[in-house]
C-alpha cells in the first residue's frame, strides 16, 4: 500500500500475495498485472464451464477476465489473508496456499528489494516477465527481469527456508 499519495507502493510481497490468493480461488491462469495509480488491473484466463451443455465434448471454454483492484480492495484481501493464516481452523479449511499466492509472494519480495515506482508483469507457461519503473539520478527508466517456472519454484522453496518453516531431514532418513 502507499503510505502517502504519490509515494512508491510499500510491501509488494503482501500486496501481490493477496492478489495471488484471489487468483487461486478463481482458478485463473496466464496472468497479467498492471499497477495503476489507485490499485492494480489484473487480466487472466479462466475455464468457463457454464457455457457448455451437458452433452458437450469439451470441459469448458477459456475466457479472459479482467479485474480492477483498488487500494481498499487490496487492504481487505490482505486483512482476510492475515486472518486466514492466523486462525488455524480457517487454515485447515482453506488448505495450503495455492500456486499464485506463493509465486506472487516471491515475485513481490524480489520487487520490494528493487524498490520500483511502478510495476507491470505477465505470466506465460509459468514464467514471469517483469517491467519495473525505477527512479535514477537522471530520471526514470524501465528494468526488465524474467523468471522461469523452475526459478519461481526454487524461489518458493527458498522462501520456506527463509521463514524457517521447512522441516529439516531427520538423521537416518
Amino acid at each position: 500500500m502507499r503510505i502517502y499519495d504519490g509515494s512508491p507502493r510499500q510491501n509488494y510481497e503482501e500486496v501481490l500475495r493477496s492478489i495471488g490468493a484471489f487468483l487461486d480461488q478463481r482458478g485463473m491462469r496466464e496472468i497479467m498485472v498492471v499497477e495503476a495509480p489507485d490499485g492494480f488491473i489484473v487480466l487472466g484466463l479462466i475455464v468457463d464451464t457454464a457455457a457448455t451443455g451437458a452433452w458437450s465434448e469439451n470441459m469448458g471454454q477459456q475466457v479472459k477476465e479482467t479485474f480492477t483492484f483498488l487500494d481498499d480492495d487490496i487492504a481487505r484481501f490482505m486483512e482476510e489473508g492475515h486472518a486466514r493464516r492466523d486462525n488455524q481452523q480457517r487454515a485447515v479449511t482453506w488448505g495450503q496456499a495455492g500456486y499464485y499466492e506463493q509465486a506472487f509472494r516471491v515475485v513481490g519480495r524480489y520487487v520490494d528489494e528493487q524498490k520500483p515506482r511502478d510495476i507491470f508483469f505477465f505470466e506465460q507457461d509459468g514464467a514471469f516477465v517483469l517491467r519495473l519503473l525505477m527512479s535514477t539520478q537522471t530520471g526514470s527508466r524501465h528494468v526488465i527481469a524474467e523468471f522461469t517456472r523452475d526459478e519461481i519454484e526454487e524461489m518458493i522453496a527458498q522462501a520456506q527456508d527463509f521463514r524457517g518453516q521447512k522441516t529439516k531431514p531427520q538423521p537416518g532418513a
